[in-house]
């Protein structure tokens, strides 16, 4: 079977388990207050099936959203017709990002940032990100550092996630690889979906994440061009990192 990259049964599951306006941490209302402060108009990179898009344009943000995978953008072209709200949507990588406008502020909600597996991508990305702001714009992006049992070969977990329609999706998230140097580990994902007892698709994805320490990436930060860098823990603008299972929130300024 060969990987696919959030295709079907992946997109499924995330609308099923990130649903509209499910606040992770208080993290949509952190960016709802902060984009209210700064104004202007936002781009949600990564903006996935539209779990934080949503309430932000309803909250009257003017917010755009991109990503790579077509499937999450069609899941949420459709939860915005269901709720008659209109965005633009454009499909990309943020390491190719040529969008027709400059952006007051730019938001990766989620730690998706995490998902560009390779350090100079991570690089290119923001380097696009600050091509695409306006001057004074603010970048504003959350992480985490994983803080699993690096044991390759260990399933880490299991999910069951029952369907509208009877049908049951079951996901199995096995590490496959860890690299401490370079500071990412890798999964894969099963997807299998069940109908009265039978399985009827299947879907395996390979899932990398790359984590960074909080002044390693405010140096890269800086080392693009943004400045007045600043980090705070658990949504709580102003917050102190104290440990390593909170939440981060950088913002930086071009």
């Amino acid at each position: 079977m060969s990987f696919k990259n959030y295709g079907p049964l992946c997109t499924e599951v995330y609308d099923l388990t990130k649903k509209v306006g499910q606040s992770f941490g208080g993290d949509i209302e952190y960016y709802k207050g902060r984009l209210k402060e700064n104004g202007g108009r936002t781009l949600e990179a990564m903006v996935g099936s539209g779990r934080v898009i949503i309430p932000l344009l309803e909250a009257g943000l003017d917010v755009d959203g991109m990503d790579y995978s077509g499937e999450m953008l069609a899941s949420c072209q459709e939860r915005l017709d269901e709720k008659g709200l209109v965005a633009n949507l454009f499909q990309s990588d943020l390491q190719n990002l040529d969008l027709p406008q400059k952006y007051k502020n730019i938001i990766i909600p989620g730690g998706s940032f995490l998902l560009i597996e390779k350090r100079e991508e991570s690089k290119q990305a923001l380097k696009q990100i600050f091509n695409h702001l306006e001057e004074g714009g603010k970048l504003i992006l959350d992480i985490f550092l994983p803080t699993d049992n690096f044991e390759a070969g260990k399933v880490l977990r299991t999910l069951t996630v029952n369907c509208p329609d009877g049908d049951i999706i079951t996901m199995e998230d096995k590490l496959v690889e860890v690299n401490f140097l370079e500071q990412y580990k890798v999964s894969y994902l099963k997807y299998e979906k069940w109908r009265e007892g039978d399985l009827i698709q299947t879907e395996l994805q390979r899932f990398a994440i790359r984590w960074y320490g909080i002044e390693e990436l405010k140096l890269i930060m800086e080392s693009v061009g943004f400045k007045e860098v600043t980090v705070s823990a658990d949504f709580e603008f102003g917050k102190k990192p104290a440990h390593a299972r909170q939440s981060f929130v950088f913002e930086a300024k071009k």
